[in-house]
């Protein structure tokens, strides 16, 4: 529904936008603990929300940094789930497999 079934992947693209705008606040407002104490980049809000968004490859923000506020965890895993949902359907969109008969 949220992509016209699959008929207009470019609103699949809005949605990711929207996603990392939107998580990229909400992350901004709480302090993560590192998973490796003095180990890795400091912490990024945009680049960890794209990491959690874009499923494949990984940009090394999602694995260096945990949360113990548990509903911005909540929020990671939901982010985990939407991008792979919202980027499936892109990129099926995007290379026609999804086609009106």
């Amino acid at each position: 529904m949220t992509v016209g079934y699959g008929y207009r992947p470019w609103l699949a693209g809005i949605w990711l936008i929207a996603l990392t705008l939107l998580s990229t606040l909400a992350f901004g407002t709480g302090s993560p603990h590192p998973v490796k104490p003095g180990e890795g980049s400091p912490f990024q809000p945009f680049v960890y929300s794209l990491d959690l968004l874009i499923p494949i490859g990984g940009l090394g923000q999602r694995a260096a940094w945990c949360w113990s506020d548990g509903g911005l965890q909540g929020l990671a895993y939901v982010l985990i789930a939407f991008g792979w949902i919202l980027t499936t359907a892109l990129i099926a969109g995007v290379t026609r497999t999804l086609q009106k008969n």
